[in-house]
């Protein structure tokens, strides 16, 4: 039986994490490709009206990044290449999540025999591999399309009744004074 090589292991394990990175389900209709430099990412839905293209998920997996701001860079990058296939000028971020993707463990140890006694001596140590994940949703935004009409929260007042004639007041009648002796 033969051996496949660690490296080869290595290469095919690496090969495999970057084969699914984003994905989309659609929402409404695609539109022409575009940059990805052209896509704007939200925080919340823009004040202008827009039309909803796709739901968009993408991950920094397989890619080099070593810190979390530069697996989430490597994540958004993704997630504007997505959105830009589908013709998407816009991502409404909707959320960010830390995944396992897998973790890297080490050990060693070592044996010694004597003619009475033997001695074993062991130590390992293993860590995480994490990367982030995105989901958000891609938009069409026209170019100079006007906000919605703002909603008014709390309601406005309902209109005061008009003033109506009251009748005239009357005062009361004046006490009469005890006579002082």
């Amino acid at each position: 039986m033969a051996l496949i090589p660690r490296s080869s292991i290595a290469a095919i394990a690496l090969m495999l994490a970057g084969c699914s990175t984003s994905s989309h389900v659609m929402l409404g209709p695609a539109r022409p490709p575009i940059s990805p430099d052209s896509v704007t990412i939200y925080s919340y839905p823009p004040q202008q009206r827009y039309e909803q293209i796709a739901h968009l998920d993408a991950t920094s997996q397989g890619s080099f990044a070593i810190t979390s701001q530069q697996n989430m860079d490597k994540a958004i990058a993704r997630l504007k290449v997505e959105a830009a296939k589908l013709g998407a000028n816009g991502v409404i971020l909707q959320g960010v999540a830390d995944q396992q993707s897998g973790s890297i463990g080490a050990g060693g140890g070592n044996t010694s025999y004597g003619p009475s006694s033997s001695v074993g001596v062991g130590v390992g140590g293993s860590f995480g591999i994490y990367n982030k994940a995105v989901t958000g949703l891609a938009i069409y935004v026209p170019p100079g399309a006007q906000p919605p009409p703002p909603a008014q929260w709390p309601p406005p007042p309902a209109q005061p009744p008009s003033p109506q004639q009251s009748p005239p007041s009357q005062s009361p009648p004046p006490q009469a004074q005890a006579p002082s002796h």
